[in-house]
């Protein structure tokens, strides 16, 4: 695809602008290592593997957590991440990551900065900002678009006869009936409590995990979890993670002992990564990433 000047326009003046807003909200900019000895533990994160035996990051999130348990309240980085099999209209194997920790914060306090800094980048570029946000739960939204109550429901309920894991059956509904159904801007907060990769898990209703996703006209823009700070509960999930891998056959990932150290001393925090090329293109109503990407 040609490069599009107009769209690497838009990407430098949204990149002035979250810097102008992240310095105005007292954050401060902190650069981490893209090449790390261990890449993210999520299941189906698939990380890019360097010639030493190290990894390409898939985000910053070990590295700017030990910058939080180091003492630093409010921080943010802004730069690439890879994954490997990341591939469609939205995905790249290379992206923009704006991922960003505040200190003493709950995630309804991020959602209003995810506004505010939409509203900042939609008026730099000279485009309409959403006038109204929703706000609901993970199961509130299913039950309204399938009549199913996930706090009830078997994987057997939710995908009659496929043999699926419940996770599995939750995604093909969740995409396929859920998702396109969104109004212009949305929070979805208390995803199921084994969606929660870093977050962490209540279980006064029924078992979620306290995190949520925001979607602009139908693109998710950046997931955000109150943060994990128990460092027992964080490698057990890692080796849960580990044996999912090797059950399908994945090679396991190593253990970053160092940020399970800082999980340990991390304060109450929320954190939230966002895709700079979603953002810009879900305000500029393009089909994709590409024109974003050079």
């Amino acid at each position: 695809m040609p490069l599009n000047p107009d769209a690497l326009r838009a990407r430098a003046t949204a990149l002035r602008t979250i810097r102008d807003t992240m310095d105005r909200w007292g954050y401060l900019e902190t650069p981490t290592p893209c090449v790390v000895d261990s890449p993210a533990m999520e299941e189906h994160l698939y990380p890019i593997g360097t010639s030493d035996g190290r990894f390409l990051r898939t985000s910053p999130e070990f590295a700017l957590k030990r910058v939080v348990s180091a003492g630093l309240p409010r921080v943010y980085e802004i730069g690439p991440s890879f994954r490997a099999d990341e591939k469609g209209p939205w995905h790249s194997t290379e992206f923009l990551m704006l991922e960003w920790y505040r200190v003493g914060a709950h995630v309804t306090d991020l959602m209003q900065e995810v506004e505010e800094l939409v509203g900042a980048v939609a008026l730099a570029l000279g485009v309409s900002a959403p006038e109204n946000w929703e706000t609901t739960s993970v199961r509130d939204c299913f039950l309204s678009h399938t009549n199913i109550d996930l706090a009830k429901a078997s994987a057997e309920d939710l995908a009659p006869n496929r043999g699926l894991s419940w996770d599995e059956a939750f995604f093909i509904r969740w995409l396929d009936e859920v998702e396109p159904n969104f109004p212009q801007a949305i929070h979805v907060h208390s995803w199921p409590a084994s969606q929660a990769a870093l977050a962490q898990v209540r279980t006064s209703e029924w078992p979620y995990a306290v995190r949520f996703e925001s979607y602009l006209n139908g693109v998710e823009l950046c997931n955000a979890f109150l943060e994990l700070n128990d460092d027992v509960e964080q490698r057990e999930r890692f080796a849960q993670a580990n044996a999912y891998r090797v059950a399908h056959g994945d090679p396991p990932h190593p253990i970053d002992e160092s940020f399970l150290e800082a999980v340990g001393t991390l304060p109450t925090t929320a954190g939230i990564a966002l895709g700079v090329e979603r953002l810009v293109a879900a305000l500029l109503n393009l089909d994709g990433i590409a024109q974003l990407q050079v």
